[in-house]
Parts: structure tokens; C-alpha cells; sequence
């Protein structure tokens, strides 16, 4: 296995869980992928060379029950024309294929799934919504950094809710040249809130790689081991 897709695993299990990426028992190559907003698991196989060459989808390994007919076929489908557009030779693809697919799948009704809207409990207004009378964030600057010509700045500030990490996102690319001229604005945070029930806590992590193949998850991933929360980092 090479050093490229032990990281890759690391991060895709520390973001969607110890088992979104798992080597199947007895096969060197051969992994099981799950894929976010669908319950049809796919089954890929890496070559010794990648990431120079291209993994394969080999096909799908579960589909879920209550799916409709053909529903496992359209995903593979699917992933594997999505797996076309996101590789790119010497670069890691599996995070991005997942984003891809997650995005995509969202957008189907989730009967097709298998999912009940029964089962997904609303989140609260005020964690998603914009925040209401908006104040401008305090953000602690990095000094730069230079390597191999590029210049790399980081900023970070406390959040409380998704909606307030929208928010000051578009604020920082209104207000700050720098910022919206940034060839990549990679961005991570972990939020932890309670809903209703005070013994519910409620976890919010994401990132955003901007274009910059797979770099919001190894940032998110480096949040999670310092255990951080509470904070956006751009």
C-alpha cells in the first residue's frame, strides 16, 4: 500500500467514519467504499501504482434494502463516470469521488435510496440559518509562509453554527483583497452545540478544498487530532 493511500484512508475514516473506506480481509487491493446519502456500498480495487494509475470500481457490494430496481446499478454508473472526471493521474481521488457522489446523490428523492425522511431528525433553524444581526469575526492571522513560490496564510476565528461559518467565509472574501484574489481558499471547522435536549449534543464538522485536491480534509483531519472545536479555519 502506498504512503498516498494510507493518508487518504486516514482521512476519509476520520471524516465519515472508521468504516467509509475498508480493506476487505484476505485481499491486499481490494476496499469497500461507502458512500454518503446512499446506502449502496461499492467495492474498488487500487493498483500497486496508484496514484499514478487509476483505481477501478469493480463494482457495487450491498445496495441497502427498500431501494427501487436498478437503483445499484444507476450508483455504480454513476461513481464510475464521476470517477472519470475527478482523477487525476499522481494525485489521490477516492475524498473527492466521495464529495462528487455526495452532492449528487443528495439531489435524488430519498426513497430511491432507501432512506426515510422519518428517520432524519430537522436540525434546529438557528444552527443553520444565517445569523441574524451579523458581526464582523475576529480573525487571528498566520504570518506567511513561502514554498516553492506559493504563499500560504492562515486565519481563524471562533463559530458557533453553520450558518455563521457561511457567513464568515463571504465576509472575509467581500472585505479582504488578499483573500478573494487566493488562488485556494481551503477552509475547516468543528462546531459542538445541543439541540433541544441538553443531553443531545449535536457535532458539525466540513471542509472545502477550493480546488485544492483533497487539502480541506487533511485540514479538518488535523482539527480533529489537535481536538479542536469551536473554530473556522481558513
Amino acid at each position: 500500500m502506498s504512503e498516498e493511500l494510507t493518508n487518504e484512508i486516514e482521512v476519509i475514516n476520520s471524516i465519515y467514519g472508521i468504516e467509509a473506506l475498508q480493506q476487505v480481509s484476505g485481499e491486499s487491493d481490494i476496499y469497500i467504499l461507502s458512500l454518503v446519502n446512499s446506502n449502496v456500498t461499492l467495492r474498488l480495487s487500487f493498483p500497486f501504482e496508484y496514484p499514478e494509475t487509476a483505481p477501478q470500481i469493480l463494482g457495487t457490494e450491498t445496495t441497502g434494502d427498500s431501494v427501487r430496481k436498478g437503483y445499484g446499478k444507476h450508483v455504480l454508473d454513476m461513481a464510475r463516470e464521476t470517477l472519470k472526471d475527478v482523477y487525476v493521474p499522481g494525485l489521490v481521488c477516492v475524498f473527492d469521488l466521495m464529495e462528487r457522489l455526495a452532492v449528487d446523490l443528495a439531489e435524488e428523492p430519498t426513497e430511491d435510496r432507501g432512506i426515510s425522511n422519518a428517520s432524519v431528525e430537522p436540525l434546529p433553524d438557528r444552527l443553520l440559518a444565517p445569523e441574524p444581526t451579523f458581526e464582523a469575526p475576529s480573525w487571528t492571522v498566520s504570518k506567511p509562509v513561502t514554498e516553492k513560490k506559493s504563499v500560504f496564510l492562515a486565519r481563524a476565528c471562533a463559530v458557533t453554527s453553520p450558518g455563521q461559518v457561511q457567513s464568515y467565509i463571504s465576509h472575509l472574501l467581500s472585505t479582504d483583497k488578499r483573500a478573494a484574489k487566493a488562488t485556494h481558499n481551503i477552509s475547516a471547522y468543528r462546531i459542538r452545540s445541543h439541540s433541544v435536549n441538553p443531553e443531545t449534543e449535536l457535532v458539525f464538522q466540513d471542509c472545502d478544498d477550493d480546488g485544492e485536491n483533497a487539502a480541506g480534509g487533511r485540514l479538518l483531519h488535523l482539527l480533529q487530532v489537535m481536538n479542536v472545536w469551536g473554530v473556522l479555519v481558513v
